[in-house]
């Protein structure tokens, strides 16, 4: 790279320089041809085995290290997809550009975008663990999966057959002290009305709700923050009790697996000044019910230029859809009620082509809780007119009792810090599921260095934290 490397000067430094190379990829989800390439490169001038399919999914095979050729081969697994996300004022195409990633104390995030740590801190360790020749390792398969973040279809789509290992390490959890065992599966589903346009027919405004915290909307979904759609859409009902308005467009989210922090609607009004002064009103209301994570909430009204609108009746369809579809945590764990065991977000609308379509993304650790949430929605969508389909449904993953990688997991953790990590499972998903129920008979555990803010343009990560669990997986497939 010809300029200074903003990671310069951090050890191990292959790790550092890894994560800034893969930052300037670009690699949204359905975009991990360049990252597959790249990775197709690294294997052939280490001389490593590999093998890419159609997806892009790049699997890396190395060989044990004197000593360990008797040892049962480790698997270590991450994606390359990341959630592309902004900022609405900052010019960025996901499509072209790299990252331009910033330090500040000690983190290091990206400015006014995601910054692909999730899972990008996987995709540089497990390279830097193949590229050091002095590490101690067993048989060592590399798994670099794609569209982990649109419904895990990398993991779907691989031939596991080519895997020889059943014992896993997976890289995406972003907790330090941590040992992720179980996870929630989960669907997404389609939300489709359909209604014919009409003329405006009176004055035209442009509504919208910014500067909500968002987050992932499962580890995020109990913390009770608000969701920009949800927001927006109840302001506006309330609004329609008071005085007549029609919907023209409605926008916002950019991910299903993600609370959306934006929203605009365009919506046709008769009375222009009673309708600013009730949106206005239902906007206070609310501010006042917000977490302290929502503190940036803002409500805007402008001036538009739709020149049509829906009809009220069909107002009224999407806008009840907004106000009883189930969101935010369903039900606890019963015997570990602190432990979410099924929820629902509502992740993105948009309106086009005369259809407005909602993403709903349910989850759940027991299928049975998941069955009912998808049913729900469903019959909501049947009796409002609209059409449900859910897709890209994947599986939990199920508690084990006995693990020899997670009591691995432990003795490292304790032995290289001195603490005692702790044992959790996760609402949100991993493809720990996923490659379960394929390869059968897997021992698991999923860790990772401190990320916060995942799924959002605040995400960072703790850098000495990224070089210790670096440190800690070298010391488990010593143990291993």
């Amino acid at each position: 790279m010809g300029q200074k490397r903003v990671l310069a000067g951090y050890e191990p430094a292959a790790l550092f320089e890894y994560f800034e190379d893969i930052s300037a990829i670009p690699r949204g989800s359905g975009n991990e041809a360049g990252i597959a390439a790249y990775l197709c490169a690294f294997a052939e001038k280490t001389g490593l085995e590999y093998h890419t399919d159609a997806l892009h999914n790049v699997l890396i095979r190395k060989p044990a290290s004197p000593g360990f050729e008797a040892h049962p081969p480790v698997i270590l697994q991450g994606h390359t997809d990341m959630v592309c996300e902004k900022n609405a004022d900052v010019a960025h195409d996901f499509l072209r550009d790299g990252l331009r990633l910033r330090v500040d104390g000690g983190w290091l995030s990206a400015e006014g975008t995601t910054l692909g740590g999730d899972d990008g801190a996987a995709v540089a360790m497990m390279l830097a663990i193949l590229g050091d020749e002095k590490a101690e390792h067993p048989a060592l398969e590399c798994m670099f999966t794609v569209q982990e973040e649109t419904g895990m279809d990398g993991a779907n789509g691989f031939d596991w057959s080519l895997v020889r290992g059943r014992t896993m390490i997976n890289l995406d959890s972003e907790t330090p002290g941590v040992a992720t065992v179980s996870c929630a599966g989960g669907a997404t589903g389609s939300i489709r009305f359909s209604a014919e346009a009409q003329p405006v027919g009176g004055r035209a405004l442009r509504v919208s709700v910014a500067g909500l915290a968002g987050g992932h909307s499962g580890a995020d979904i109990h913390l009770g923050r608000a969701n920009a759609i949800l927001t927006l859409c109840r302001i506006l009902s309330e609004t329609a009790e008071k005085t007549p308005l029609r919907l023209s467009s409605l926008n916002g989210g950019n991910k299903s697996n993600a609370i959306p922090r934006e929203c605009d609607a365009e919506i046709a009004v008769e009375d222009e000044a009673e309708a600013r002064a009730q949106i206005a009103a239902a906007a206070e209301r609310i501010s006042n019910e917000l977490c302290a994570a929502d503190a940036g909430f803002s409500v805007k009204i402008e001036e538009a230029s739709a020149e049509d609108a829906l009809s009220a009746k069909d107002t009224r369809r999407i806008l009840a859809f907004a106000s009883l579809v189930p969101n935010g945590v369903q039900s606890r764990t019963p015997d570990a009620p602190e432990l979410v065991e099924s929820s629902s977000s509502l992740g993105v609308v948009r309106t086009e082509a005369g259809e407005t379509v909602f993403t709903v993304m349910p989850r759940s650790s027991a299928e049975s809780r998941l069955d009912l949430i998808i049913r729900k929605i469903s019959l909501l969508a049947g009796l409002l007119g609209a059409q449900a389909d859910f897709v890209d449904r994947y599986p939990g993953w199920e508690y084990a009792p006995a693990s020899r990688v997670r009591d691995v997991y432990l003795a490292a953790y304790r032995e290289t810090t001195g603490a005692e990590a702790r044992v959790e499972a996760i609402h949100a998903g991993l493809e720990c599921g996923v490659i379960g129920q394929k390869l059968g008979g897997m021992d698991a555990v999923s860790i990772g260095p401190d990320l916060r803010d995942i799924h959002t343009p605040d995400e960072r990560m703790q850098l000495d934290s990224f070089a210790e669990t670096f440190a800690l997986v070298k010391r488990m497939l010593a143990m291993l």
